[in-house]
């Protein structure tokens, strides 16, 4: 029970978020999805982050102790149980933080200075800006950014600022999906959603509508663009990814659409449950590398075959 506890404390099953780590690896030039070392250097900086994000979960629970107590799910945490004291709680923080910290800039200090990045937003986040509204959100946005740019210096490539945008603009929508999952898990209950999480007492459901909507639009406008954009044809040798944008839309929609119904407890408890969704996601993957790391040989085998007909 006690292991168990502080297994939980750590928010393994959370680490899925930082798969995003992976994503320079999936979208860079060369075909570094099938080198040994690229491979190896892009999970060590999962490690380093799954390190860094438990040590930021922590410390979220360490500053939402209360909170967390009157929620009807998270009041069975480690921490809000009691099962894990404060004083341990925080021994556990601070050793995952110096190993963390330690492995990426001994790595390289590039991966050292995002994996510090990310740890001052989480700090800052978790003192300050977690009850700001629409910023509180942005910042889970920004910290996916930064994982995605771990990857990329992880592995030595260069940033691409298309990259960026998608990532910024998706997790932008997700996390708005978030807050509207939060307030959904309430049956809508302003008094009760704000008890939980102080912020949404700002949030307002047709403001949220409002949100879900423009930043869906921007994720999907964003992906849109960088399929189109003439230098992603000219990096890949073919322009295929927009093939590509059904999935991406389907897969936006349908999160929009569940994320409402008050089925789930967050975002990740949506994407580990609905069937259709991880079908959705995993196509969508497995298309991206056939298109970026074969796009150019399957046009040319399209093209020399249009010309026998």
């Amino acid at each position: 029970m006690g292991i168990a506890s502080y297994i939980r404390l750590l928010r393994p099953f959370h680490w899925t978020k930082n798969v995003f780590v992976f994503a320079g690896l999936v979208f860079a030039r060369q075909s570094l999805l099938f080198a040994p070392e690229k491979i190896a250097a892009s999970f060590y900086a999962f490690g380093c982050f799954c390190l860094l994000s438990s040590f930021a979960y922590i410390i979220n629970d360490l500053r939402d102790l209360e909170y967390d107590r009157e929620h009807p799910v998270k009041k069975h945490r480690p921490l809000a149980s009691g099962a894990v004291s404060v004083r341990n709680a925080w021994i556990v923080a601070i050793f995952l933080l110096v190993v963390s910290l330690g492995a990426s800039f001994w790595f390289s200090p590039l991966l050292g200075m995002v994996s510090l990045g990310y740890l001052l937003l989480n700090l800052i986040y978790s003192w300050s800006l977690k009850h700001h509204l629409i910023v509180d959100v942005m910042c889970i946005a920004i910290g996916f950014v930064l994982r995605a740019m771990a990857g990329v210096v992880a592995i030595g490539v260069i940033l691409s600022p298309w990259l960026v945008v998608c990532t910024f603009t998706l997790c932008l929508f997700v996390g708005f999906g978030k807050r509207r999952c939060e307030l959904a898990v309430t049956q809508d209950d302003y008094q009760i959603a704000s008890d939980r999480r102080p912020i949404l007492e700002r949030y307002t459901i047709e403001l949220l509508g409002n949100l879900l909507t423009i930043s869906a639009a921007l994720a999907i406008t964003t992906f849109l663009l960088y399929t189109m954009d003439p230098k992603t044809a000219a990096k890949f040798g073919t322009n295929y990814l927009i093939y590509t944008s059904p999935l991406v839309i389907y897969g936006v929609f349908r999160f929009a659409a569940l994320i409402q119904t008050g089925r789930f407890d967050g975002p990740t408890e949506l994407f580990a449950a609905d069937r259709a969704f991880q079908i959705t996601l995993t196509l969508w993957v497995f298309m991206c590398i056939i298109f970026v790391h074969w796009g150019r040989q399957i046009h040319s085998g399209l093209h020399q075959l249009a010309r026998l007909y």
